[in-house]
Protein backbone atom coordinates (compact mmCIF):
# COMPACT_ATOMS: atom_id res chain seq x y z
CA UNK A 1 0.00 0.00 0.00
CA UNK A 2 1.38 3.39 -1.00
CA UNK A 3 1.99 6.00 1.68
CA UNK A 4 0.26 8.56 -0.54
CA UNK A 5 -3.19 7.49 0.57
CA UNK A 6 -4.81 10.57 2.10
CA UNK A 7 -7.73 12.03 0.17
CA UNK A 8 -10.02 15.01 0.73
CA UNK A 9 -13.40 15.35 -0.95
CA UNK A 10 -14.65 18.88 -1.69
CA UNK A 11 -18.33 19.06 -2.58
CA UNK A 12 -20.15 21.78 -4.48
CA UNK A 13 -23.74 22.01 -5.62
CA UNK A 14 -26.87 20.31 -4.37
CA UNK A 15 -27.72 17.68 -1.79
CA UNK A 16 -27.62 15.01 -4.50
CA UNK A 17 -23.94 15.78 -4.95
CA UNK A 18 -23.46 15.39 -1.20
CA UNK A 19 -24.77 11.83 -1.44
CA UNK A 20 -22.47 11.09 -4.38
CA UNK A 21 -19.48 12.43 -2.42
CA UNK A 22 -20.25 10.24 0.57
CA UNK A 23 -20.65 7.20 -1.66
CA UNK A 24 -17.26 7.92 -3.27
CA UNK A 25 -15.84 8.37 0.23
CA UNK A 26 -17.17 4.93 1.16
CA UNK A 27 -15.55 3.37 -1.89
CA UNK A 28 -12.26 5.16 -1.22
CA UNK A 29 -12.21 4.11 2.44
CA UNK A 30 -12.89 0.49 1.48
CA UNK A 31 -10.00 0.68 -0.97
CA UNK A 32 -7.54 1.79 1.71
CA UNK A 33 -7.71 5.55 1.36
CA UNK A 34 -7.68 7.69 4.49
CA UNK A 35 -10.32 10.45 4.37
CA UNK A 36 -9.12 13.83 5.66
CA UNK A 37 -11.09 17.06 6.03
CA UNK A 38 -8.37 19.54 5.05
CA UNK A 39 -7.34 19.46 1.38
CA UNK A 40 -3.97 20.92 2.36
CA UNK A 41 -3.28 17.76 4.37
CA UNK A 42 -4.28 15.37 1.59
CA UNK A 43 -2.27 13.60 -1.08
CA UNK A 44 -5.19 13.84 -3.46
CA UNK A 45 -8.21 16.13 -3.65
CA UNK A 46 -11.44 15.15 -5.33
CA UNK A 47 -13.54 18.18 -6.29
CA UNK A 48 -17.16 17.09 -6.79
CA UNK A 49 -18.38 19.79 -9.14
CA UNK A 50 -21.75 21.26 -10.07
CA UNK A 51 -22.60 21.85 -13.73
CA UNK A 52 -26.12 23.24 -13.51
CA UNK A 53 -25.86 26.97 -14.27
CA UNK A 54 -23.05 29.40 -15.07
CA UNK A 55 -22.48 30.64 -11.53
CA UNK A 56 -22.25 27.04 -10.27
CA UNK A 57 -19.81 26.15 -13.03
CA UNK A 58 -17.63 29.12 -12.10
CA UNK A 59 -17.68 28.16 -8.43
CA UNK A 60 -16.64 24.63 -9.37
CA UNK A 61 -13.76 25.81 -11.53
CA UNK A 62 -12.64 28.19 -8.78
CA UNK A 63 -12.65 25.27 -6.32
CA UNK A 64 -10.49 23.19 -8.67
CA UNK A 65 -8.04 26.08 -9.07
CA UNK A 66 -7.93 26.64 -5.30
CA UNK A 67 -7.13 22.98 -4.74
CA UNK A 68 -4.46 23.10 -7.46
CA UNK A 69 -2.85 26.09 -5.75
CA UNK A 70 -2.30 23.91 -2.67
CA UNK A 71 0.10 21.74 -4.66
CA UNK A 72 2.71 24.47 -4.35
CA UNK A 73 2.84 24.30 -0.55
CA UNK A 74 5.03 21.84 1.32
CA UNK A 75 3.06 18.77 2.31
CA UNK A 76 0.15 19.82 0.10
CA UNK A 77 -1.72 17.57 -2.31
CA UNK A 78 0.04 16.07 -5.30
CA UNK A 79 -3.10 15.45 -7.30
CA UNK A 80 -6.36 17.27 -7.99
CA UNK A 81 -9.17 15.41 -9.72
CA UNK A 82 -12.47 16.82 -10.99
CA UNK A 83 -15.55 14.64 -10.62
CA UNK A 84 -19.28 15.41 -10.51
CA UNK A 85 -21.71 17.05 -12.90
CA UNK A 86 -19.35 19.57 -14.53
CA UNK A 87 -16.82 16.80 -15.14
CA UNK A 88 -19.48 14.44 -16.53
CA UNK A 89 -21.08 17.14 -18.67
CA UNK A 90 -17.89 18.39 -20.35
CA UNK A 91 -15.38 15.52 -19.97
CA UNK A 92 -12.43 15.85 -22.35
CA UNK A 93 -13.34 19.46 -23.13
CA UNK A 94 -12.96 20.37 -19.44
CA UNK A 95 -9.70 18.43 -19.19
CA UNK A 96 -8.26 20.32 -22.16
CA UNK A 97 -9.34 23.75 -20.94
CA UNK A 98 -8.40 23.20 -17.29
CA UNK A 99 -4.94 21.60 -17.10
CA UNK A 100 -4.79 22.47 -13.40
CA UNK A 101 -6.92 19.35 -12.87
CA UNK A 102 -4.73 16.25 -13.11
CA UNK A 103 -7.72 14.21 -14.26
CA UNK A 104 -11.38 14.57 -15.11
CA UNK A 105 -13.55 11.59 -14.17
CA UNK A 106 -17.11 10.81 -15.23
CA UNK A 107 -19.85 8.95 -13.41
CA UNK A 108 -18.79 5.65 -14.98
CA UNK A 109 -15.44 5.98 -13.16
CA UNK A 110 -17.06 6.00 -9.71
CA UNK A 111 -17.29 2.22 -9.10
CA UNK A 112 -13.49 1.87 -9.32
CA UNK A 113 -12.67 5.32 -7.92
CA UNK A 114 -10.16 3.99 -5.39
CA UNK A 115 -7.93 2.18 -7.86
CA UNK A 116 -8.36 4.87 -10.50
CA UNK A 117 -7.25 7.59 -8.10
CA UNK A 118 -4.31 5.47 -6.98
CA UNK A 119 -3.09 5.19 -10.57
CA UNK A 120 -3.49 8.92 -11.14
CA UNK A 121 -1.48 9.74 -8.00
CA UNK A 122 1.20 7.35 -9.22
CA UNK A 123 1.52 9.44 -12.37
CA UNK A 124 -0.53 7.43 -14.82
CA UNK A 125 -2.38 9.58 -17.33
CA UNK A 126 -6.14 9.22 -17.32
CA UNK A 127 -7.98 9.50 -20.63
CA UNK A 128 -11.08 11.65 -20.04
CA UNK A 129 -14.40 10.53 -21.43
CA UNK A 130 -16.15 12.07 -24.41
CA UNK A 131 -19.50 13.34 -23.10
CA UNK A 132 -22.67 11.73 -24.36
CA UNK A 133 -26.36 12.20 -23.73
CA UNK A 134 -26.87 9.78 -20.84
CA UNK A 135 -30.57 9.51 -21.61
CA UNK A 136 -29.54 7.25 -24.49
CA UNK A 137 -27.94 4.72 -22.15
CA UNK A 138 -31.23 3.37 -20.77
CA UNK A 139 -34.43 2.04 -22.37
CA UNK A 140 -37.17 4.53 -23.17
CA UNK A 141 -39.69 2.49 -21.17
CA UNK A 142 -39.18 3.20 -17.45
CA UNK A 143 -40.07 -0.35 -16.36
CA UNK A 144 -37.19 -1.74 -18.44
CA UNK A 145 -34.53 0.44 -16.81
CA UNK A 146 -33.80 -1.33 -13.52
CA UNK A 147 -32.17 -4.30 -15.23
CA UNK A 148 -30.08 -2.06 -17.48
CA UNK A 149 -29.17 0.72 -15.06
CA UNK A 150 -25.98 -0.76 -13.62
CA UNK A 151 -24.08 1.58 -11.29
CA UNK A 152 -25.92 4.84 -10.62
CA UNK A 153 -24.14 7.54 -8.55
CA UNK A 154 -25.52 7.75 -5.03
CA UNK A 155 -27.42 4.46 -5.25
CA UNK A 156 -24.68 2.36 -3.63
CA UNK A 157 -25.95 -0.47 -1.44
CA UNK A 158 -24.56 -3.88 -0.51
CA UNK A 159 -21.15 -4.40 -2.04
CA UNK A 160 -20.72 -7.00 -4.78
CA UNK A 161 -17.68 -8.33 -6.58
CA UNK A 162 -18.05 -5.64 -9.24
CA UNK A 163 -17.92 -2.91 -6.61
CA UNK A 164 -14.18 -3.50 -6.06
CA UNK A 165 -14.66 -2.97 -2.34
CA UNK A 166 -13.78 -6.31 -0.71
CA UNK A 167 -14.65 -6.63 2.94
CA UNK A 168 -17.12 -3.76 2.97
CA UNK A 169 -19.39 -4.21 5.96
CA UNK A 170 -22.04 -1.47 6.33
CA UNK A 171 -25.37 -2.00 4.59
CA UNK A 172 -24.72 0.99 2.34
CA UNK A 173 -21.69 2.08 0.40
CA UNK A 174 -21.35 5.44 2.11
CA UNK A 175 -19.04 7.27 4.51
CA UNK A 176 -20.24 10.39 6.33
CA UNK A 177 -18.10 13.44 5.61
CA UNK A 178 -19.46 15.61 8.41
CA UNK A 179 -21.18 15.21 11.76
CA UNK A 180 -24.40 16.95 10.82
CA UNK A 181 -27.61 15.46 12.25
CA UNK A 182 -29.18 16.06 8.81
CA UNK A 183 -28.33 13.92 5.79
CA UNK A 184 -29.70 13.68 2.25
CA UNK A 185 -30.80 10.30 0.90
CA UNK A 186 -31.36 9.64 -2.79
CA UNK A 187 -34.76 8.40 -3.86
CA UNK A 188 -33.81 8.35 -7.52
CA UNK A 189 -31.50 9.79 -10.14
CA UNK A 190 -32.11 11.35 -13.51
CA UNK A 191 -35.19 12.94 -15.01
CA UNK A 192 -37.58 12.18 -17.87
CA UNK A 193 -38.99 15.68 -18.17
CA UNK A 194 -37.88 17.91 -21.02
CA UNK A 195 -37.93 21.39 -19.52
CA UNK A 196 -36.44 23.65 -22.17
CA UNK A 197 -34.18 25.53 -19.74
CA UNK A 198 -32.63 22.48 -18.05
CA UNK A 199 -29.62 20.41 -19.16
CA UNK A 200 -29.61 18.04 -16.17
CA UNK A 201 -31.28 15.05 -17.90
CA UNK A 202 -28.58 15.05 -20.60
CA UNK A 203 -25.78 14.40 -18.10
CA UNK A 204 -27.70 12.74 -15.23
CA UNK A 205 -29.67 10.49 -17.56
CA UNK A 206 -33.15 9.05 -17.50
CA UNK A 207 -35.13 8.60 -14.31
CA UNK A 208 -34.15 5.57 -12.19
CA UNK A 209 -35.67 4.87 -8.76
CA UNK A 210 -33.91 3.14 -5.89
CA UNK A 211 -35.70 0.09 -4.49
CA UNK A 212 -37.59 0.94 -1.28
CA UNK A 213 -35.53 -1.56 0.75
CA UNK A 214 -32.32 0.25 -0.22
CA UNK A 215 -33.75 3.60 0.85
CA UNK A 216 -35.01 2.24 4.19
CA UNK A 217 -31.74 0.39 4.85
CA UNK A 218 -29.69 3.51 4.20
CA UNK A 219 -31.86 5.59 6.53
CA UNK A 220 -31.54 2.95 9.27
CA UNK A 221 -27.76 3.02 8.81
CA UNK A 222 -27.69 6.82 8.97
CA UNK A 223 -29.63 6.71 12.25
CA UNK A 224 -26.80 4.60 13.62
CA UNK A 225 -24.39 7.31 12.47
CA UNK A 226 -26.20 9.93 14.56
CA UNK A 227 -28.51 11.35 11.89
CA UNK A 228 -31.91 12.56 13.14
CA UNK A 229 -33.34 14.01 9.93
CA UNK A 230 -33.10 12.74 6.36
CA UNK A 231 -33.96 14.74 3.27
CA UNK A 232 -35.24 12.57 0.43
CA UNK A 233 -33.77 13.99 -2.77
CA UNK A 234 -33.85 13.33 -6.50
CA UNK A 235 -34.34 15.33 -9.67
CA UNK A 236 -38.09 14.65 -9.41
CA UNK A 237 -39.35 12.91 -6.28
CA UNK A 238 -42.98 12.73 -7.43
CA UNK A 239 -41.92 10.28 -10.19
CA UNK A 240 -40.52 7.85 -7.63
CA UNK A 241 -41.57 4.28 -8.37
CA UNK A 242 -42.74 4.71 -11.96
CA UNK A 243 -39.92 2.46 -13.19
CA UNK A 244 -40.69 -0.03 -10.40
CA UNK A 245 -44.27 -0.45 -11.56
CA UNK A 246 -45.90 1.73 -8.90
CA UNK A 247 -46.26 5.47 -9.42
CA UNK A 248 -47.70 5.77 -5.89
CA UNK A 249 -44.68 4.17 -4.24
CA UNK A 250 -43.66 7.32 -2.38
CA UNK A 251 -46.98 7.32 -0.54
CA UNK A 252 -46.20 3.79 0.66
CA UNK A 253 -42.51 4.47 1.37
CA UNK A 254 -43.05 7.31 3.85
CA UNK A 255 -45.00 5.26 6.45
CA UNK A 256 -42.59 2.38 5.92
CA UNK A 257 -39.64 4.61 6.82
CA UNK A 258 -41.51 5.64 9.96
CA UNK A 259 -42.27 2.03 10.90
CA UNK A 260 -38.92 0.41 10.03
CA UNK A 261 -36.43 3.03 11.26
CA UNK A 262 -36.10 5.27 14.30
CA UNK A 263 -35.41 8.42 12.26
CA UNK A 264 -36.69 11.55 13.97
CA UNK A 265 -37.79 13.47 10.89
CA UNK A 266 -38.12 12.96 7.15
CA UNK A 267 -38.25 15.80 4.64
CA UNK A 268 -39.27 15.33 1.00
CA UNK A 269 -37.60 17.59 -1.56
CA UNK A 270 -38.08 18.31 -5.28
CA UNK A 271 -41.79 17.79 -5.88
CA UNK A 272 -43.05 18.39 -9.43
CA UNK A 273 -46.38 20.29 -9.15
CA UNK A 274 -47.87 18.65 -12.25
CA UNK A 275 -47.32 15.20 -10.70
CA UNK A 276 -48.44 15.89 -7.12
CA UNK A 277 -51.24 13.50 -6.15
CA UNK A 278 -53.87 13.91 -3.40
CA UNK A 279 -52.67 10.73 -1.67
CA UNK A 280 -49.10 12.02 -1.62
CA UNK A 281 -50.21 15.27 -0.02
CA UNK A 282 -52.11 13.28 2.61
CA UNK A 283 -49.08 11.09 3.31
CA UNK A 284 -46.83 14.11 3.85
CA UNK A 285 -49.47 15.75 6.04
CA UNK A 286 -50.35 12.72 8.17
CA UNK A 287 -47.26 10.49 8.59
CA UNK A 288 -45.95 11.80 11.95
CA UNK A 289 -42.22 11.81 11.15
CA UNK A 290 -42.66 13.64 7.84
CA UNK A 291 -41.97 17.37 8.09
CA UNK A 292 -44.75 19.81 7.10
CA UNK A 293 -42.60 20.91 4.18
CA UNK A 294 -43.61 21.09 0.52
CA UNK A 295 -40.82 21.82 -1.96
CA UNK A 296 -42.69 22.61 -5.18
CA UNK A 297 -40.90 23.50 -8.40
CA UNK A 298 -43.24 26.13 -9.88
CA UNK A 299 -40.62 28.03 -11.98
CA UNK A 300 -43.23 30.58 -13.15
CA UNK A 301 -46.96 31.28 -12.93
CA UNK A 302 -47.87 32.40 -16.44
CA UNK A 303 -49.33 29.45 -18.41
CA UNK A 304 -47.83 30.75 -21.64
CA UNK A 305 -44.32 31.03 -20.18
CA UNK A 306 -44.68 27.60 -18.62
CA UNK A 307 -45.65 26.08 -21.97
CA UNK A 308 -42.52 27.58 -23.53
CA UNK A 309 -40.65 25.91 -20.69
CA UNK A 310 -42.48 22.65 -21.57
CA UNK A 311 -44.09 22.63 -18.17
CA UNK A 312 -47.71 22.45 -17.05
CA UNK A 313 -50.02 24.40 -14.79
CA UNK A 314 -50.26 28.09 -14.07
CA UNK A 315 -51.38 30.65 -11.54
CA UNK A 316 -54.84 29.14 -11.01
CA UNK A 317 -53.68 25.52 -10.76
CA UNK A 318 -50.77 26.38 -8.47
CA UNK A 319 -53.01 28.47 -6.25
CA UNK A 320 -55.44 25.56 -5.94
CA UNK A 321 -52.58 23.21 -5.01
CA UNK A 322 -51.39 25.60 -2.31
CA UNK A 323 -54.92 25.88 -0.93
CA UNK A 324 -55.23 22.08 -0.76
CA UNK A 325 -51.91 21.78 1.06
CA UNK A 326 -52.83 24.39 3.66
CA UNK A 327 -56.26 22.82 4.18
CA UNK A 328 -54.58 19.48 4.95
CA UNK A 329 -51.59 20.91 6.81
CA UNK A 330 -52.14 24.42 8.26
CA UNK A 331 -48.55 24.60 9.56
CA UNK A 332 -47.14 23.77 6.13
CA UNK A 333 -44.03 25.47 4.84
CA UNK A 334 -44.07 25.81 1.06
CA UNK A 335 -40.98 26.71 -0.94
CA UNK A 336 -40.30 27.07 -4.64
CA UNK A 337 -37.97 28.46 -7.28
CA UNK A 338 -38.87 30.86 -10.08
CA UNK A 339 -37.07 31.83 -13.27
CA UNK A 340 -37.36 35.47 -14.32
CA UNK A 341 -36.72 36.78 -17.83
CA UNK A 342 -37.35 33.56 -19.74
CA UNK A 343 -37.25 34.16 -23.54
CA UNK A 344 -40.34 36.00 -24.67
CA UNK A 345 -41.50 36.92 -21.14
CA UNK A 346 -43.81 39.91 -21.64
CA UNK A 347 -44.67 42.55 -19.08
CA UNK A 348 -48.08 40.91 -18.74
CA UNK A 349 -46.57 37.47 -18.11
CA UNK A 350 -44.13 38.96 -15.63
CA UNK A 351 -47.04 40.68 -13.90
CA UNK A 352 -48.82 37.34 -13.60
CA UNK A 353 -45.82 35.92 -11.80
CA UNK A 354 -45.78 38.88 -9.40
CA UNK A 355 -49.49 38.52 -8.70
CA UNK A 356 -49.10 34.82 -8.00
CA UNK A 357 -46.19 35.31 -5.61
CA UNK A 358 -48.12 37.99 -3.73
CA UNK A 359 -51.24 35.85 -3.30
CA UNK A 360 -49.44 32.52 -2.76
CA UNK A 361 -47.50 33.79 0.27
CA UNK A 362 -44.79 31.15 0.03
CA UNK A 363 -42.44 30.58 2.94
CA UNK A 364 -39.30 30.45 0.79
CA UNK A 365 -38.60 31.36 -2.83
CA UNK A 366 -35.39 31.09 -4.82
CA UNK A 367 -35.22 33.68 -7.62
CA UNK A 368 -33.10 33.05 -10.69
CA UNK A 369 -32.53 35.24 -13.71
CA UNK A 370 -32.68 33.30 -16.95
CA UNK A 371 -29.46 32.62 -18.85
CA UNK A 372 -28.81 30.32 -21.80
CA UNK A 373 -27.50 26.86 -20.97
CA UNK A 374 -25.45 24.77 -23.39
CA UNK A 375 -27.49 22.22 -25.28
CA UNK A 376 -30.92 23.32 -24.05
CA UNK A 377 -33.88 24.10 -26.25
CA UNK A 378 -34.39 27.46 -24.53
CA UNK A 379 -30.98 28.60 -25.76
CA UNK A 380 -32.38 28.42 -29.31
CA UNK A 381 -35.62 30.29 -28.59
CA UNK A 382 -36.15 33.77 -30.06
CA UNK A 383 -37.12 36.95 -28.21
CA UNK A 384 -34.37 36.88 -25.62
CA UNK A 385 -34.84 39.42 -22.83
CA UNK A 386 -32.12 42.03 -22.46
CA UNK A 387 -29.80 41.20 -19.56
CA UNK A 388 -30.48 44.55 -17.91
CA UNK A 389 -34.21 43.88 -18.03
CA UNK A 390 -33.67 40.42 -16.57
CA UNK A 391 -31.59 41.90 -13.78
CA UNK A 392 -34.22 44.55 -13.03
CA UNK A 393 -37.00 41.96 -12.94
CA UNK A 394 -34.96 39.76 -10.61
CA UNK A 395 -34.59 42.71 -8.25
CA UNK A 396 -38.35 43.37 -8.34
CA UNK A 397 -39.25 39.73 -7.64
CA UNK A 398 -36.59 39.41 -4.94
CA UNK A 399 -37.89 42.48 -3.12
CA UNK A 400 -41.44 41.16 -3.28
CA UNK A 401 -40.65 37.65 -2.02
CA UNK A 402 -38.39 39.01 0.73
CA UNK A 403 -41.33 41.02 2.03
CA UNK A 404 -43.78 38.12 1.71
CA UNK A 405 -41.41 35.66 3.37
CA UNK A 406 -40.88 38.05 6.27
CA UNK A 407 -44.64 38.39 6.65
CA UNK A 408 -45.00 34.60 6.65
CA UNK A 409 -42.41 34.40 9.42
CA UNK A 410 -44.27 37.04 11.46
CA UNK A 411 -47.51 35.07 11.00
CA UNK A 412 -45.89 32.21 12.93
CA UNK A 413 -45.45 34.21 16.12
CA UNK A 414 -47.37 32.28 18.76
CA UNK A 415 -47.04 29.00 16.86
CA UNK A 416 -45.44 25.92 18.45
CA UNK A 417 -42.74 24.41 16.26
CA UNK A 418 -40.48 21.36 16.41
CA UNK A 419 -36.84 22.33 15.85
CA UNK A 420 -33.95 20.01 15.06
CA UNK A 421 -30.92 21.34 16.93
CA UNK A 422 -28.00 21.73 14.51
CA UNK A 423 -25.73 23.93 16.65
CA UNK A 424 -25.41 25.27 20.19
CA UNK A 425 -24.38 28.92 20.49
CA UNK A 426 -24.65 32.01 22.67
CA UNK A 427 -26.75 35.07 21.86
CA UNK A 428 -25.69 38.72 22.16
CA UNK A 429 -26.39 38.59 25.91
CA UNK A 430 -24.15 35.51 26.27
CA UNK A 431 -27.16 33.33 26.99
CA UNK A 432 -27.21 29.77 25.56
CA UNK A 433 -29.38 29.16 22.51
CA UNK A 434 -30.03 26.25 20.18
CA UNK A 435 -29.96 26.92 16.45
CA UNK A 436 -31.72 24.75 13.90
CA UNK A 437 -34.73 24.46 11.63
CA UNK A 438 -38.38 23.94 12.32
CA UNK A 439 -40.28 21.39 10.31
CA UNK A 440 -41.58 23.95 7.82
CA UNK A 441 -38.10 25.39 7.17
CA UNK A 442 -36.01 23.89 4.40
CA UNK A 443 -32.32 22.95 4.73
CA UNK A 444 -31.10 26.00 2.77
CA UNK A 445 -33.69 28.54 3.86
CA UNK A 446 -34.56 30.23 7.15
CA UNK A 447 -33.63 29.01 10.62
CA UNK A 448 -34.92 29.14 14.17
CA UNK A 449 -33.03 30.25 17.27
CA UNK A 450 -34.39 28.75 20.49
CA UNK A 451 -33.68 30.42 23.83
CA UNK A 452 -33.06 27.68 26.35
CA UNK A 453 -33.38 29.48 29.67
CA UNK A 454 -33.58 27.90 33.10
CA UNK A 455 -30.43 25.87 32.62
CA UNK A 456 -32.13 23.53 30.14
CA UNK A 457 -29.77 21.01 28.59
CA UNK A 458 -30.10 20.09 24.92
CA UNK A 459 -27.69 18.52 22.44
CA UNK A 460 -27.07 18.71 18.73
CA UNK A 461 -29.49 16.28 17.12
CA UNK A 462 -32.28 16.79 19.65
CA UNK A 463 -35.77 17.55 18.42
CA UNK A 464 -37.17 20.25 20.67
CA UNK A 465 -40.57 21.89 20.95
CA UNK A 466 -40.56 25.67 21.14
CA UNK A 467 -43.00 28.57 21.01
CA UNK A 468 -42.24 31.25 18.41
CA UNK A 469 -41.98 34.67 20.07
CA UNK A 470 -40.49 36.85 17.33
CA UNK A 471 -39.34 36.96 13.71
CA UNK A 472 -36.20 38.63 12.36
CA UNK A 473 -36.66 38.75 8.62
CA UNK A 474 -37.33 35.16 7.62
CA UNK A 475 -35.74 33.71 10.77
CA UNK A 476 -37.64 32.84 13.93
CA UNK A 477 -36.89 33.34 17.61
CA UNK A 478 -38.53 30.87 19.99
CA UNK A 479 -38.55 29.79 23.63
CA UNK A 480 -37.96 26.18 24.62
CA UNK A 481 -40.98 24.21 25.81
CA UNK A 482 -39.74 20.61 25.95
CA UNK A 483 -37.34 18.12 24.38
CA UNK A 484 -38.57 14.98 22.64
CA UNK A 485 -37.53 11.66 24.11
Amino acid sequence: MSDNNKVAVVTLGCARNEVDSEEMAGRLAANGWELVDDPAQADAVLVNTCGFVEVAKKDSIDAILAAADLKSIEGGPQTVVAVGCLAERYGNELAESLPEADAVLGFDDYPDIGETLRRIVAGEAHVPHVPTDRRQLLPISPVDRQAAAGQVPGHGTHASESDAVPGWQPPVLRRRLDGSPVAPVKLASGCDRRCTFCAIPSFRGSFVSRPPLDVVSEIAWLVGEGVREVVLVSENSTSYGKDLGDLRLLEALLPRIAADTSIGRVRVAYLQPAEVRPDLLRAIATVPVVAPYYDLSFQHASPTVLRRMRRFGGRAEFGDLIDRIRALDPAAGIRSNVIVGFPGETEEEFGELLAFLEEARLDAVGVFGYSDEDGTEAATLPDKIDVDVVRARVEIVTALVDEVMSQRAEDRIGERVVVLVEALEFDDDDAPVAVGRAGHQGPDDAGTTVRLGGGASVAVGDLIHADVVDAVGVDLLADLVETEA
